[in-house]
């Protein structure tokens, strides 16, 4: 196995340091003892973790977010491998515009999305509706979703199905006992990328959320237009965590390596 040159391992550190550093910056000002954002900093508190306890919209919006992101990584997985399906494996008319229909949330700006969605509701009456906002955030996400399963489903052996066919197994017997688990490290790994964008998700959501869909990137944005304070750096910090998390219980019970890449 080549290795790689002293010149390639500096190259690599500094640019692991250039994306890690925002990130350890931000958990590093949610440890401050002031009651704004400074860093660096004299002295090291919890005091902006306890006011996450504290802070009621932050909490709701975050198990708001937590509910919308779970509907709409689920639905669009849902759609996804029945789409991933159909585009691998059959040639007809129209796959490719279909293909480019799944894929277009990725080509339009989000800020675009979200205008037109706002306009949209506002003429049909029709804001202010968890279903709704979980309808805009399932358009933004399926592309993830779909790739992945795509990923996936490319050059899967389909003799394991016919095998399972010709031993008697119905239909539905081979896609739940077989296909999916055959797709399953591109479905957790697209479900995980589609809740992660979901729960992400500002530059749309800003436009058609209302105080009663608030959900936590808006919450945040609302609460650094009105404050200085270092509250969304703890929570923030949270998340990081939270993510980390994720990623290792996704480790464990299918394979990171496997997640990444959606293959199983």
């Amino acid at each position: 196995m080549q290795k790689n040159s002293p010149l390639a391992l500096v190259y690599h550190a500094l640019f692991i340091t250039f994306i890690l550093a925002p990130l350890a910056v931000v958990v590093a000002v949610a440890f401050t003892d002031k009651g704004f954002i400074s860093f660096p900093t004299d002295g090291l508190s919890l005091r902006w973790f306890r006011a996450i306890l504290d802070a009621t919209e932050i909490k709701s919006a975050f198990w708001f977010s937590a509910k919308l992101g779970l509907a709409a990584a689920s639905i669009a997985i849902a759609l996804a491998v029945p789409a991933a399906l159909a585009i691998t494996r059959y040639r007809f008319a129209g796959r490719e515009v279909l293909m480019a229909f799944f894929m277009s949330p990725l080509m339009i700006p989000h800020v675009v999305l979200g205008a037109a969605f706002l306009r949209f509701f506002n003429i049909a009456g029709l804001s202010g509706s968890f279903f709704w906002l979980m309808f805009t955030h399932v358009i933004c996400i399926m592309p993830y979703a779909l790739r992945m399963v795509l990923s996936a489903a490319t050059g899967m052996n389909r003799e394991i199905e016919h095998a399972g066919l010709s031993l008697g197994a119905s239909r539905g017997t081979v896609f739940m006992r077989i296909t999916v688990p055959m797709l399953m490290a591109g479905i957790a790994g697209g479900w995980m990328l589609s809740f992660i964008q979901s729960f992400d998700e500002l530059t749309m959501t800003v436009f058609v959320a209302t105080p009663g869909t608030m959900t936590l990137p808006v919450a945040m944005y609302n609460h650094i237009a009105q404050t200085i304070d270092p509250l969304v750096t703890s929570v923030s910090t949270v998340l990081i965590v939270g993510t980390l998390v994720l990623m290792v219980i996704l480790d464990k019970l299918v394979g990171l390596e496997k997640v990444l890449i959606g293959k199983g």
